[in-house]
């Protein structure tokens, strides 16, 4: 039986393996513009688009998801994904996989009423799943690959991050 995501984590892991320079990359880039209000149009190189709004307490209009629940979109889908490619590599089977991510936030931050709160969220992942290896197992593959997901590690191990202003 063909396994295609495990051919390929294998395949390029031995690529990489075989020559380190190939593990690194500039990722894509995305790029938002202000449309009107608090309403912005995201916009990748590929011709990727999505749309992001605030809610109306905030002066938005709701019209797309906001930023903060796109954060906890993306932790959520990479964390899966990470989930089901290490699940994969070890020829385990998944049945059930749902990453839940929920956070909380104090609108104080965002706002500059308090600038010793953060604007930043606190947030909790949920994983449930279930699968052909026990339950010891499926806990390990869930661990390894919180530590290993790409956005988990930004948000988690806050790397660096650097602004440059260019004033038009």
């Amino acid at each position: 039986m063909s396994h295609p995501v495990r051919e390929a984590i294998e395949k390029l892991g031995a690529a990489i393996s075989a020559d380190p320079a190939k593990a690194r990359g500039k990722n894509a880039s995305a790029t938002a513009r202000l449309v009107e209000g608090l309403e912005c149009e995201v916009t990748g190189p590929h011709g990727q688009r999505l749309a992001t709004d605030m809610p109306p307490a905030m002066g938005g209009k709701a019209s797309a998801p906001n930023p903060g629940w796109l954060l906890r979109s993306a932790l959520a889908s990479c964390t899966a994904t990470v989930i089901a490619m290490h699940a994969a590599k070890l020829g385990v089977t998944l049945e059930v996989l749902e990453v839940t991510v929920e956070s909380d936030s104090d609108l104080r931050g965002i706002l500059g009423l308090d600038e010793k709160i953060s604007a930043g969220h606190a947030v909790r992942t949920t994983v449930k799943i279930r699968g052909n290896a026990d339950a010891h197992t499926l806990r390990e593959i869930v661990a390894w690959a919180e530590a290993h997901s790409p956005v988990g590690c930004t948000v988690r191990d806050g790397l660096a991050c650097t602004l440059e202003i260019q004033v038009a």
